[in-house]
């Protein structure tokens, strides 16, 4: 459940936006005006209208604003936050239908007027707004106050320009409102569901962004609020599960098979939602990848085959990847996936190769020795004599210790490991017996192939 609607965001924040979102300076008056009689005459109306306000005598202050709205569209800034004011309440106070939409326009027309001259009136102030801002509060306005006139397509194209605009730097309320309208037209318009979706993440995204750099505290609070409000607005939709965007997406697939940029959003989509194990992901990996054979695309071809069991073709992707990227670094990361899917898989011979590939890619890929050892650990049996496989553990300790040395971040783990191994090497006189001395070399073979020293 939505724990706070628009109108209660309204309540809470919009009329101290209005009051506080443009702080002014010191306004030299007669630069703006062409006789001294307009000067005087604009003057008194501020004058007038701003001493009704103080005292919310909203009625009283419309006429003198409308005055300086009309006569000095540049005079200062507060013409526009103050009208906003005085305009919500005369729509709110309206004793007619007409006298109502009447109003309305008039507060719509503050919004448009003032990105048009937006500007000159920046120029007058030391925190300037943008258009983006403007615009936010004109869709917040419409949303609340248009009734049942109300445009869906209308406020979600104000909506969604605005948030383009401003990103992860929109007001708060402004998330809220975008997901607000784009449910109420998903209800209406079933076709709506797949951009739906996309709505969904970009502003889940900003509203991310945003609640990460806020640094005041109130703000972040409010930022968290609307976090979860977004997500239930999605999850109340009814499509996000992973059946939903096979239905959605399933269809589309085939004829947009040549849309690589299609393809990518449906991939990504997927993606975010955890919903690869679906056919629908599998296509459009593969379709993306016979356009633009790219190292991120394989391997998400190559993670597809792993979950539908195909090993082979799994293993190909992911080598297509190592071969399609330039940096070492990530053909060691990929390398070592692909270590870690065939051990997963108890193809230890394998995956041992592809640990041994990362490491030549980067000698510090410490996981890649610490995955060896554990692999090593897993299947230490290679002799007929129980004390020579033993002695397996002599070779998973050197690569425990190779591993931290290669990257101290794995210090902690690994010391654990060799406490735990330790237990399992050959006991003093079970060496004896077998003819071997601490300090001497042993071969380890099988599979595994290594020369250790007995400890």
């Amino acid at each position: 459940m939505i724990n706070l609607s628009t109108k209660l965001f309204s309540l809470l924040f919009v009329f101290a936006w209005t009051s506080s979102a443009f702080p002014q300076k010191e306004v030299d008056n007669g630069v703006r005006f062409k006789e001294s009689t307009d000067s005087i005459r604009y003057l008194k109306n501020i004058s007038t209208y701003t001493e009704y306000l103080k005292t919310d005598h909203f009625q009283e202050a419309y006429i003198p604003w409308k005055a300086v709205f009309t006569e000095a569209p540049t005079i200062q800034v507060e013409t526009y936050t103050n009208g906003v004011k005085i305009l919500r309440v005369m729509v709110a106070d309206a004793k007619t239908a007409t006298e109502q939409k009447n109003y309305f326009n008039e507060l719509m027309n503050i919004y448009d007027q003032h990105i048009l001259y937006l500007d000159q009136l920046n120029k007058l102030v030391k925190n300037p707004t943008t258009k983006g801002a403007i615009l936010g509060m004109k869709a917040h306005d419409y949303l609340m106050f248009s009734g049942k006139n109300l445009d869906l397509n209308k406020a979600y194209q104000m909506g969604k320009e605005a948030i383009n605009l401003e990103k992860s730097k929109s007001s708060y309320f402004m998330f809220q409102d975008m997901m607000d309208i784009a449910s109420q037209i998903l209800g209406k318009t079933p076709d709506y569901k797949e951009q739906f979706i996309q709505d969904y993440l970009t502003v889940s995204q900003y509203v991310n962004e945003a609640y990460r750099t806020e640094t005041d505290k109130q703000i972040q609070k409010l930022l968290a609020t609307v976090k979860d409000n977004i997500d239930a607005y999605f999850i109340n939709s009814g499509i996000a599960t992973c059946e939903s965007l096979q239905t959605i997406y399933g269809p589309k697939i085939e004829q947009n098979k040549s849309n690589l940029n299609y393809l990518k959003k449906v991939i990504s989509i997927m993606q975010t939602l955890k919903c690869t194990d679906q056919n629908t992901y599998f296509q459009a990996c593969e379709a993306a990848y016979a356009i633009e054979p790219t190292a991120s695309i394989a391997i998400s071809c190559g993670y597809m085959y792993y979950k539908k069991d195909s090993l082979d073709k799994s293993i190909n992707y992911f080598n297509k990847a190592i071969e399609l990227t330039e940096e070492n670094d990530a053909k060691a990361k990929i390398a070592y996936r692909v270590g870690t899917i065939l051990f997963n898989k108890k193809q230890l011979s394998q995956a041992k190769q592809y640990c041994l590939k990362a490491l030549s890619f980067n000698k510090q890929y410490g996981k890649a020795y610490l995955l060896i050892a554990q692999m090593y650990a897993s299947n230490p049996n290679w002799s007929q004599d129980p004390v020579m496989n033993r002695c397996t553990y002599f070779a998973v300790i050197d690569k425990l210790m190779e591993a931290k040395t290669a990257d101290p971040d794995l210090t902690q783990e690994v010391d654990q490991l060799i406490a735990s191994y330790t237990a399992h090497t050959p006991k003093d006189e079970d060496l004896f017996f077998n003819g071997l001395k601490k300090g001497e070399s042993i071969n380890i073979g099988g599979w595994i192939h290594e020369t250790t020293t007995v400890r």
